[in-house]
């Protein structure tokens, strides 16, 4: 009976949104994280019987076909692009991003990757850097006599000395937007890759061209909806009860074939 692996594939789905859903709930507290949708599509179908085939000599044809749907299949996990709240943590090279936009990063192999993670840190040659270490682009360097860091919403940041009332420009943080965010590739640590599907990256001044900008002593929390997930972690569970229960029914009805004599 074909019921039985259609129903596999149902089971198959849900199990796919739960473990969707677990990662979500998993990241509540991560940095910049927006939260991921699993969506499905279904297979192809079998033609039992075609729509708009003569059915008759006088040329009647059948208005609707039978058509015999195989499951269900994974189509996308899909990153849900939203805004998180802004949590303030006080400390200088805190940054939020508000509206669109990521930061630069510089992997060890000299590739780009790209985070709307804002926690970064001071390295021992001053250089700023992320929490895992990998440089952010452009290059800043902060003095290690400066006593107070200032980033301005345009990313611009200025170091301030005990000898001077005045701030020192160190260089100015940008911003890269993509046509197709949803596209991106995530490689873990908030962070990200681009690909063919992303388009390339379009740098410039936060602010600009509809670019977000910066937020000193601010982090963005993660955008996950905690209701919404246990809502939909039910749901998932629901469907996937459903889809056992009709392999157990198509179970019984082959055991009843079975014993007819």
């Amino acid at each position: 009976m074909r019921a039985l692996k259609i129903a596999a594939t149902g089971m198959t789905a849900q199990q796919l949104r739960v473990e969707t859903i677990s990662n979500n709930l998993a990241n509540m507290n991560t940095t910049g994280y927006n939260a991921r949708r699993a969506e499905f599509a279904d297979l192809h179908y079998q033609q039992m019987s075609r729509a708009g085939t003569v059915n008759a000599a006088d040329g009647t044809v059948l208005p609707t076909g039978v058509q015999l749907g195989l499951g269900v299949r994974p189509a996308a996990i899909s990153m849900h692009l939203a805004q998180g709240a802004m949590s303030e943590t006080g400390s200088d090279l805190d940054v939020a991003i508000e509206g669109r936009g990521y930061l630069e990063v510089t992997l060890p192999s000299g590739q780009s990757a790209y985070s709307r993670d804002g926690s970064l840190k001071r390295s021992a040659e001053g250089l700023v850097v992320t929490s895992d270490g990998f440089t952010v682009a452009p290059e800043i360097t902060i003095p290690s006599d400066a006593r107070q860091i200032s980033i301005n919403p345009a990313g611009e940041v200025y170091a301030y000395f005990d000898d001077n009332s005045e701030g020192q420009l160190l260089g100015q943080f940008t911003l890269a937007s993509f046509s197709n965010a949803k596209g991106l590739e995530a490689i873990g640590s908030n962070m990200f890759k681009e690909t063919e599907a992303s388009g390339a990256p379009v740098v410039a001044t936060p602010g600009e061209d509809g670019l977000g900008t910066l937020r000193q002593g601010y982090l963005e929390d993660s955008s996950v909806d905690a209701v919404r997930e246990v809502t939909e972690l039910i749901e998932a569970q629901r469907g996937y009860e459903m889809n056992a229960k009709v392999i157990s029914a198509v179970d019984q009805m082959m055991s009843a074939t079975t014993q007819v004599r």
